[in-house]
């Protein structure tokens, strides 16, 4: 291959996995673990064609980005006036080449995992043919040059993980599950459309993010709704990384087979929205006010919006899951937790630290999950983690793997989940110190007490499963989990330690210049926190400390859980996910259901009954009326016809 045309191979790691979808789905499905091979070596194949395109990337020297030569694949409008362009063209640069490491990479090790994870199920070569798409629409979201692309893509992505989430469609609660997070994303994606629609206009017809990026630099030349299209943007990203209040989907996906969650929550779906912030920056840090309509919000920025979401997110997610007792639960609102430390930090801008703790999470959170996978898998499908115990001994690797994991999570030094937690945290505090903003302290105080409670819920969960006495019959006869499943969880332990060195952040950096920290050589970062922001690495760590010693007091050697004593309803309202799932029944109760109930009522009785039985009643009265006056009697006939005839002279001579 010439590699002077580094777009060649960029189509490559996009279409591989398409290519091993549609082979799957129409050529294989008889023959399951051809159809799994065939999906594995498609991601792997992506996986080493990225890799090498990072290393083209490394060569060229003062090289930022380079492109796929563009198609136009669709012209809409009035040439010269608001013409709509749409090309397909591949972006490849620094914050791209991440993206494609972490989904290929961390996906690929999930291909493998499921390889054995799910090997008995009936549906395995549909479930590897739903992987490759996934693969493949993640990827183009990933690789898209131009709003329109984006959103095709993302829309795929929507599409595939409706297939997933729903895979054992035969179970209601999986139907259910892949329902609301469909449903909940279209909102988003609603607003996500809007916002594309009103930059287009406001910069007269520009879609591509290389030609935005120029127009935005001059913010004084777009108007007085950038804000406002920021915040539409964003709505995307609501819904995609499960944000406040659009969070409710994601917990409930866990009725998927275990790596649809290691993908879902780690290197794939909720990560979508976090990137397209990053990606599309530029169009927050344009700042131009707010229209006349929306003069109450003067004093704030889309920016201060989205950082208090994304805190907010954080703070509510990880509340809840202190209370509850699933183990892919507690996972899922792990991550919904750390996807809102990721929001506020671009919130914050801060988008360096935000993709940092992106491809860190990726690592340790797809371990957590793949971990549990294999709990699960011993456990025979039980997910109460009240029920298991002692399993460090029966499941070893299982074990100290899920321990790195924990540690990287709860941010212990010198795990990565320390390194890229504390850039949040510093982002936090240098915002309050340097920009003078109260809020910026606020935020680092909630996001130091989120990290407490990381480690304390996190730890719940290693305490509980993994120590004290075995709980039921089925922890007590365990097995390691095999080797296929087993070599994953040791390659992204190792990612889990070793990631928050080896540059992630220092490379990412060059594409967000203002407000970024100098870097050193890698070997400098491991005590690079201490000395860039002391304060946020220490309290980070504090943090964490406590929480893991709160949870040790709490939960070692326990039977059962003692905090819902203490705490009464705050832990009913915690274990149940502060009912919002029945505050959101109850609002669509008198809102759309209301509005249901009056469209019937208006189609049965005014159309149907007034309108179309009316009609109808009203011809056929008149009908049975003129019946009446069809005797088939000549005389009559005649009598009828002289009195009409008699009527009308009348009333012509008179």
């Amino acid at each position: 291959m010439n590699f002077s045309y580094p777009e060649d191979l960029a189509w490559v790691v996009l279409l591989l996995p398409l290519l091993a979808a549609v082979v799957i789905a129409l050529f294989t499905q008889r023959w399951k673990f051809l159809s799994a091979q065939i999906s594995i070596i498609a991601v792997i194949g992506s996986f080493v064609a990225s890799a090498v395109l990072l290393a083209q990337f490394l060569l060229m020297p003062n090289t930022e980005f380079m492109h796929a030569q563009p198609f136009q694949w669709l012209a809409a409008g009035i040439p010269g006036l608001d013409e709509l362009k749409v090309s397909i063209g591949l972006n490849i640069d620094r914050l791209s080449l991440i993206m494609l490491l972490v989904v290929t990479g961390v996906g690929g090790l999930i291909h493998i995992y499921s390889y054995g994870y799910m090997h008995e199920d009936p549906g395995f070569s549909r479930f590897f043919a739903c992987l490759s798409l996934f693969t493949f629409s993640m990827l183009g979201i990933v690789l898209a040059n131009n709003f329109v692309m984006m959103f095709i893509f993302w829309e795929l992505v929507g599409v595939s993980s409706y297939l997933l989430i729903g895979f054992w469609y035969e179970k209601a609660s999986a139907g259910d599950a892949a329902k609301k997070a469909f449903i909940t994303n279209r909102l988003g994606d609603f607003g996500f459309l809007l916002g594309i629609i009103l930059i287009w206009h406001l910069t007269s017809g520009l879609i591509e993010f290389d030609a935005l990026k120029g127009k935005f630099s001059r913010p004084d030349a777009l108007g007085q709704w950038v804000n406002v299209a920021g915040l539409l943007i964003f709505c995307g990203a609501m819904g995609k990384s499960a944000q406040f209040p659009l969070h409710v989907w994601l917990p409930d996906a866990m009725e998927g087979p275990t790596p649809v969650s290691a993908l879902i929550h780690a290197a794939t779906m909720v990560a979508a929205g976090v990137y397209m912030l990053c990606r599309v920056f530029f169009i927050f840090s344009a700042n131009t006010g707010w229209p006349e309509a929306l003069s109450f919000m003067n004093g704030w920025t889309a920016l201060d919006i989205i950082a208090w979401i994304g805190g907010f997110t954080a703070l509510l997610a990880a509340l809840i899951a202190v209370q509850q007792n699933d183990i892919k639960r507690i996972l899922a609102y792990s991550t919904l937790s750390q996807l809102g430390y990721m929001v506020m930090s671009v919130g914050l801008a801060g988008p360096t630290p935000a993709m940092f703790h992106l491809a860190t999470h990726a690592f340790f959170k797809a371990l957590l999950f793949l971990g549990a996978g294999s709990v699960i898998h011993a456990m025979h499908h039980e997910q109460d983690i009240w029920v298991m115990g002692d399993l460090r001994k029966k499941l070893p690797t299982t074990w100290w793997t899920f321990l790195a994991g924990t540690l990287a999570l709860a941010g212990i030094w010198p795990l990565a989940g320390f390194y890229s937690k504390d850039s949040i945290l510093a982002q936090a505090l240098q915002a309050g110190m340097e920009q003078h903003k109260v809020s910026g302290y606020l935020l680092f105080a909630l996001a130091v007490f989120v990290a407490f409670l990381t480690a304390f819920y996190m730890f719940r969960l290693l305490f509980v499963v993994f120590f004290g006495s075995a709980k039921s019959d089925p922890a007590q006869h365990v097995q390691e989990s095999p080797g296929v499943m087993t070599w994953p969880l040791r390659i992204l332990a190792v990612l889990s330690i070793m990631g928050g060195i080896i540059g992630i952040d220092a490379f990412v950096s060059h594409m967000f210049v203002t407000g970024e920290a100098h870097h050193g050589p890698w070997f400098d970062s491991v005590l690079q926190p201490f000395g860039h922001n002391a304060l946020a690495a220490m309290f980070g760590l504090l943090a964490a400390i406590a929480g893991i010693s709160l949870a040790a007091a709490c939960y070692w050697n326990a039977t059962k859980d003692s905090l819902p004593a203490r705490l009464g309803w705050l832990s009913r309202a915690m274990r149940n996910r502060f009912y919002f799932d029945e505050l959101y029944s109850a609002l669509i109760a008198v809102t759309h259901e209301a509005l249901s109930k009056l469209a019937d009522w208006f189609d049965r009785w005014i159309i149907a009954g007034l309108g179309v039985r009316g009609t109808h009643g009203t011809t056929e009265i008149f009908g049975r009326a003129l019946r009446l006056v069809q005797t088939g009697n000549l005389q009559t006939y005649a009598f009828l016809f002289a009195f009409g005839l008699a009527v009308i002279l009348f009333f012509v001579l008179k």
